[in-house]
């Protein structure tokens, strides 16, 4: 594809960058999908993805997905190839009208992709925000990562180096999913030139200790009640990605049903199919579905992080996720501004309510 050069290490060149997958990719795609054999039924509901919804989407992806439409509306805006510590670096950069536009850092998570962003597009850059959406590296055309390492802190580092190789020394940083743990790290990496992180999430768990949930509030305990609820029933995904990354990336290297079924289980039918199978297609069409899933290994071997983070942070959530509980966020960041949670039911707050994500950036990085 044009624009994956093989650069060196220390090559800092900005190249531009178009998605143009082949024909013949997606006449292979459409030929591995016409081949599926699915799973059996389930005999109840609570066994995972089910076998209608894969094969939905499925029979959807094949004949009625328009990916060549996807593909042009992501062409639409600038996009660029970098190397950054030795990885190559996929990312869109649209700059606002606006003169003194900030500089927003927005980073996406699994199973996602830059298009968690396409709909904030346009409400940010005229509410005075240049944006740079990269891909994560392992992910989409970031990957596939190559080496060990890529965890969040060497991402975070990898970013501040792209904002600065883009001539923005003063910028905001803002995320969903794994985007949100990135850009704290971001702000933990650059203190001097991060304004402020905004996230849809804050990973702050209690630590062990019985006195800790002591008191907590209503809203507190819901919270809990649904992080609970979550690792009891939908957090094997986790497990996997941390200990066995590699033995599941050759199923889904190699079975688009597969992949579906896999992706689903985070993305889920209460987001429209195209949104679905555009992050599906990225996994796929990059064949990085598998590398992607390196971070949660990498992280998992990396140490926590130490000493609470100073950068000014604030939460926008959703009702219908776990976005975080307040008491531990500010045992792990000191400077909270602002904490909101919003009605939507969803994880993917900037897809479904770009609006008013945008109002939250705005209010945040207008008040600092």
């Amino acid at each position: 594809m044009e624009g994956m050069s093989e650069d060196t290490r220390e090559d800092t060149a900005i190249r531009r960058f178009r998605i143009e997958i082949p024909k013949s990719e997606t006449d292979a795609l459409a030929a591995r999908l016409a081949a599926t054999r699915f799973a059996d039924p389930a005999p109840g509901p609570d066994y995972g993805v089910a076998t209608d919804r894969v094969r939905h989407l499925a029979e959807y992806w094949r004949h009625g997905y328009d990916w060549r439409a996807q593909e042009e509306r992501l062409n639409r805006h600038p996009q660029f190839i970098t190397r950054i510590d030795g990885q190559r670096v996929h990312f869109l950069h649209i700059r606002s009208e606006h003169a003194d536009a900030l500089p927003l850092l927005l980073t996406h998570g699994w199973p996602g992709s830059v298009v968690e962003f396409e709909n904030i597009v346009a409400p940010l850059t005229a509410g005075g925000f240049h944006l740079v959406i990269p891909s994560i590296p392992g992910f989409g055309f970031s990957g596939p990562t190559t080496e060990e390492g890529w965890d969040n802190r060497r991402i975070a580092r990898a970013w501040d180096t792209l904002m600065r190789r883009l001539g923005y020394e003063r910028y905001g940083a803002a995320g969903n999913d794994a985007g949100s743990m990135i850009s704290v790290e971001v702000g933990r990496a650059a203190p001097e030139r991060v304004v402020g992180t905004h996230v849809t999430q804050v990973f702050s768990f209690p630590s062990g200790d019985p006195a800790e949930l002591t008191g907590l509030t209503d809203e507190e305990r819901q919270a809990l009640d649904n992080l609970n609820w979550f690792m009891e029933h939908k957090s094997a995904f986790n497990q996997v990605h941390a200990q066995q990354p590699q033995t599941l990336a050759h199923a889904l290297l190699d079975s688009p049903a597969g992949l579906l079924g896999w992706l689903d289980q985070l993305l889920g039918e209460e987001l429209d199919d195209d949104f679905v199978l555009a992050n599906a297609a990225i996994h796929w069409f990059t064949g990085t579905a598998g590398s992607a899933l390196r971070l949660y290994y990498e992280n998992a071997k990396a140490p926590r992080p130490e000493g609470r983070t100073t950068v000014p942070l604030a939460l926008s959530g959703s009702v219908g996720d776990f976005y975080g509980i307040r008491r531990f966020a500010e045992r792990d960041h000191g400077d909270i501004r602002s904490w909101t949670v919003h009605p939507e039911p969803t994880h993917y707050l900037h897809h479904v309510a770009p609006e008013a994500l945008a109002e939250d950036l705005a209010a945040f990085y207008g008040n600092l």
